[in-house]
């Protein structure tokens, strides 16, 4: 089986629920294989080896209309293949220790605390540029009065 990294399959990085249901192919180009490849093992890699353990990926690549389909944004870097949403379901670290660990160690072009309270967010994003210098953006997205509403921590 392919592998995206060490601790990252082929299947886990373009499996979507949405996809499947709707019949939306999520084949990646190689543009965006190459892309996955460098966020995986640049961020994903060292954080897991942080962490000792393992990380669920919520969502790393998105097609153009799996994107649509779920309402991410026209520009979102999940559809170059540069952006990982990640979450802690294995009691490794929580969602906030690794959020502090990308923003204190690792170099990432946005890094995104999602939803969640002040305590710990709901997932992780992280995105790592591969056609400019990465910015190491850090920012907050909250729901307020039905809107996504992003703020610079």
């Amino acid at each position: 089986m392919y592998k995206i990294s060490e601790h990252i399959s082929y299947h886990e990085a373009v499996y979507s629920y949405t996809a499947k249901r709707h019949c939306i192919d999520n084949t990646p180009a190689i543009n965006e294989v190459k892309s996955m490849e460098l966020v995986a093992n640049k961020v994903f890699e060292p954080l897991r080896a942080h962490v000792g353990g393992p990380i669920k990926v919520n969502s790393f690549y998105r097609s153009p209309e799996l994107n649509r389909a779920l309402g991410g944004s026209t520009t979102s870097s999940h559809v170059k293949g540069e952006a990982i949403d990640i979450d802690d379901i294995y009691g490794h670290a929580t969602n906030s220790q690794m959020f502090e660990y990308i923003k204190n160690n690792l170099d990432f072009d946005q890094l995104i605390w999602e939803f969640g309270d002040d305590f710990n967010p709901d997932w992780v994003h992280v995105s790592y540029a591969t056609m400019h210098t990465n910015r190491n953006e850090v920012l907050r997205a909250q729901r307020i009065n039905n809107k996504i509403v992003y703020s610079k921590v």
